[in-house]
């Protein structure tokens, strides 16, 4: 353990795309950060230009094993010595485009596992450690499609209105204690997974059907999670906030 007094982060799927966007942002904001992932190659480069040990270390972990994720905790408390912040980011999209009655149970159930059963695995042992230094804050990756509904893309839209669920149970749970639970619901986001499925004109439509005319960007959705953990936001809890140009106000 560490005699350093800076706050500690963990943050779920932080090699990459928002979850890596995030890591940077909190290291930036001076909290010491746990990336927990599977792409190990990915994160351990990532926690290395990040200036190492000393600000961010790397876990590697499959959410959907809850003995793998209560280890990640274990190590980001015998690392830094506590736990502020997380950032539950991990998340899978699964087999996008097929209708409901097309979609294979194994699919469906790979999903849900990621998406929220990880999520919960990672807030049953966060909060356990939060509750150990009076108090932190929680982040849980949403979406747009777990505030409306969406064709073609049934486990996903199903997973993410649970994590919404879970997010406000857990906030109501646990508002008295000191921790916050929020969600933050990105709309298109331009990462390496979409540039990788979606063909530039695609991508454009999506861009166009944004009232504000863009597709988002990682780096906006990292500083919404860091805002909603940090101190300017203590009467918030229970929330899911939509970080998508717009697109749900319509």
């Amino acid at each position: 353990m560490t005699e350093d007094t800076r706050k500690v982060a963990f943050v779920t799927g932080g090699s990459s795309g928002i979850g890596r966007a995030t890591v940077e942002a909190f290291v930036a904001e001076g909290y010491q950060t746990v990336i927990v992932d599977r792409e190990e190659a990915a994160g351990t480069e990532l926690a290395r230009k990040l200036g190492g040990e000393s600000n961010c270390s790397f876990f590697a972990c499959d959410v959907t094993d809850d003995d793998a994720v209560k280890h990640a905790v274990e190590f980001t408390i015998a690392k830094y010595g506590r736990l502020d912040a997380a950032f539950n980011g991990a998340g899978v999209d699964g087999d996008m485009g097929k209708a409901m009655i097309d979609y294979s149970m194994e699919q469906f159930q790979r999903v849900m596992a990621v998406n929220i059963a990880g999520v919960w695995s990672c807030m049953r042992y966060q909060i356990q450690a939060m509750l150990h230094n009076g108090g932190g804050s929680i982040v849980n990756a949403g979406s747009t499609a777990g505030l409306v509904g969406f064709s073609f893309m049934s486990a996903y839209v199903a997973s993410k209105h649970a994590v919404l669920g879970l997010t406000k149970t857990a906030a109501i749970e646990y508002a008295r204690q000191g921790i916050r639970v929020n969600a933050v619901c990105p709309g298109v986001i331009d990462t390496p997974m979409i540039r990788n499925r979606l063909t530039s004109e695609m991508i454009g439509a999506l861009a166009e059907a944004s009232p504000i005319g863009r597709l988002g960007s990682p780096e906006e959705i990292a500083s919404t999670v860091v805002w909603l953990c940090g101190s300017t936001a203590p009467y918030l809890t229970g929330q899911a906030i939509a970080v998508d140009g717009g697109w749900t106000s319509r």
